[in-house]
């Protein structure tokens, strides 16, 4: 058993809060694990009762017929008989589909109000949620459908549970390795927890590869309707330009030229919020910290698991410098902050001329009042490449904590302007390492 005690930790501070908690996630980064073992282990050695927790996983065939929300609200409910607490996980909820109300009649309803003439499980679970002796917990691994709806089908009675592979914190402590050789195995094989129990490593890279093409792939394509040729060229441009700035037209541009798809922006656009939407890639704004706004173009696309991304491009583009700021924004989201590319504008005069000048500050990290700047460099050992890499920092022009996080284990320590610089391996490894 690989502990998962951030998110342990996440249920338990959540129970009996009178709230759905959604688990939301990537497919196969342990969703159902955390709740069928890990969650469910402790409420057994807490003293619930076996026969209080029920199970239902729609993603298998003998539990196929309660995807029908009628079906699933009659199981459930037949289910809850005596006294004490209940417990009811439903794995994949994403998989319920809506079904038709019988006593309406659809053509008296106007077309914009027709979605009140089905039964979803949102409806269910609202219902079951009335009842004060059971605490319901989902899992899916679909945006659209959980994490975006959220406050308004579950009527602000949701509460979600973002889940990701293994952080290097979690690797470390399940592969047992030296820091630095767990670093260099994460680095190409990622956080999948069924990748990281198998030991040969012909094997790992067979299992990731399948995996995105015979899991997220399918998913996508079944799921939206989109041509899965289409698809996977763009997951290959995206893939290849992880923590690079593009957009929408760029990579229409890309796929028009290299692949000859004869495709638009617009369906690019499509394609990467299902990528979105599937957990497959997460995207990072663009924020102008001196005119306080966000720029719509470009962004930056990111990972969900660097292993699956270079499984993906047949293990050949191992960069370490793109792949540590993939696995810092991963980390960041992981720590429940909301992650931003920063833009620093400022004007310079050169040879007498006035130039306005754009840089990037890697990552703008927040969470309520807090700020903080960080830049990944994988290394700042020449006065030159220091110098680029804090200048957006210095230029930023207000006085927010501001970071610079190298390769390697090198300790924290200050310079001369009041920026901290840390090796990537202590501050993964800290969970508190933002207030070093």
């Amino acid at each position: 058993m690989i502990p998962r005690n951030l998110y342990l930790d996440r249920l338990k501070s959540r129970m009996h809060n009178g709230k759905v908690k959604i688990i939301t996630g990537i497919r196969r980064c342990g969703k159902s694990y955390l709740l069928s073992y890990i969650f469910k282990d402790y409420l057994l050695g807490q003293g619930v009762s076996a026969d209080h927790i029920i199970e239902i996983a729609l993603d298998r065939k003998q539990f196929e017929r309660l995807r029908d929300p009628n079906e699933l609200y009659e199981y459930v409910a037949g289910r809850i008989g005596g006294t004490g607490e209940y417990y009811l996980f439903i794995d994949e909820i994403q998989l319920s589909y809506r079904v038709r109300r019988k006593d309406i009649n659809i053509n008296d309803i106007a077309e914009e109000d027709r979605d009140l003439a089905y039964t979803t499980f949102y409806d269910v679970l609202n219902d079951l949620m009335a009842r004060p002796n059971l605490n319901i917990y989902v899992t899916g691994s679909n945006s659209r459908m959980l994490s975006k709806d959220i406050a308004t089908n579950f009527r602000d009675r949701g509460d979600e549970i973002r889940m990701f592979p293994l952080s290097f914190g979690e690797y470390c402590a399940a592969a047992g390795l030296e820091k630095a050789d767990a670093w260099a195995e994460y680095l190409v094989y990622g956080g999948m927890p069924l990748a990281v129990l198998e030991k040969d490593e012909n094997e790992r890279a067979r299992y990731l590869a399948g995996l995105f093409e015979k899991v997220y792939v399918a998913d996508v394509v079944e799921r939206y309707g989109v041509q899965d040729s289409y698809l996977e060229n763009l997951i290959d441009v995206v893939a290849s330009g992880v923590s690079s700035l593009t957009n929408p037209s760029k990579l229409a541009n890309t796929l028009n030229s290299v692949n000859h798809a004869g495709t638009t922006d617009k369906t690019v656009k499509k394609y990467l919020d299902a990528l979105e939407d599937a957990f497959i890639f997460e995207k990072a704004r663009r924020f102008d910290i001196k005119g306080k706004a966000y720029l719509d173009s470009p962004v930056k696309y990111y990972a969900t698991d660097v292993g699956l991304r270079n499984a993906r491009l047949g293990f050949r583009q191992i960069e370490e410098t793109h792949l540590m700021e993939n696995i810092l924004y991963n980390e960041l989201i992981l720590r429940g902050y909301s992650v931003d590319v920063g833009t620093v504008r400022y004007a310079e005069t050169k040879d007498g001329v006035k130039l306005e000048r754009q840089h990037e500050i890697d990552f703008v990290v927040n969470r309520g009042m807090k700020r903080i700047y960080i830049q990944s460099a994988f290394s700042v050992e020449s006065v030159e490449k220091r110098k680029q890499v804090i200048m957006p920092l210095l230029k930023s022009g207000d006085f927010f904590k501001k970071m610079v996080i190298t390769a390697g284990n090198a300790k924290a320590h200050l310079d001369e302007n009041g920026i901290l610089y840390m090796g990537v391996i202590p501050f993964l490894l800290d969970p508190n390492s933002l207030d070093a």
